[in-house]
């Protein structure tokens, strides 16, 4: 059953690029998170909604919130990535067991075996803000989801 906006977000535990330990539990009191699930590194469409969130970093660093991007690709693919894309917000590996934390948000798409694109925002609370499922060839529009942010206490 995917999260229901108004509730808790599901907890979780994955790592980043760098191997660090990252808990959504973390961020709760501190910061709001930018939830980014795409399905996967070095694709086209994924690639272009990347390159727009780094350009448009300083927003969300302004508007107070942890961007973090999460899909079924390994910590190593991971790490490749960022480097070549200059990222520096952390990038989940949701990669055993695949697509665990995704399927718990109602973005895991088991028939393909990946990620599917939505964002989410959760609040300070912990609680799911704000979500959009997107079409796979789609590049979310990034003002949108700063501009939901912004609503978001």
């Amino acid at each position: 059953m995917p999260a229901t906006v108004g509730a808790l977000a599901p907890e979780f535990t994955l790592k980043d690029q760098d191997q660090k330990e990252i808990k959504l539990s973390d961020y709760k009191g501190k910061k709001r998170v930018v939830l980014v699930f795409y399905p996967l590194d070095w694709s086209p469409t994924c690639t272009q909604e990347h390159v727009c969130l780094v350009n448009d970093m300083k927003k969300f660093e302004q508007l107070d919130a942890q961007v973090m991007g999460l899909s079924v690709d390994s910590v190593w693919s991971h790490k490749a990535y960022a480097d070549k894309m200059g990222i520096h917000y952390p990038l989940l590996a949701d990669f055993n067991p695949r697509g665990a934390v995704a399927a718990k948000y109602g973005v895991y798409l088991e028939d393909k075996g990946i990620t599917g694109r939505a964002i989410s925002i959760i609040d300070r609370n912990g609680k799911l803000a704000w979500h959009k499922n997107y079409d796979i060839p789609v590049v979310p529009d990034i003002q949108e989801v700063s501009k939901a942010l912004a609503g978001v206490k």
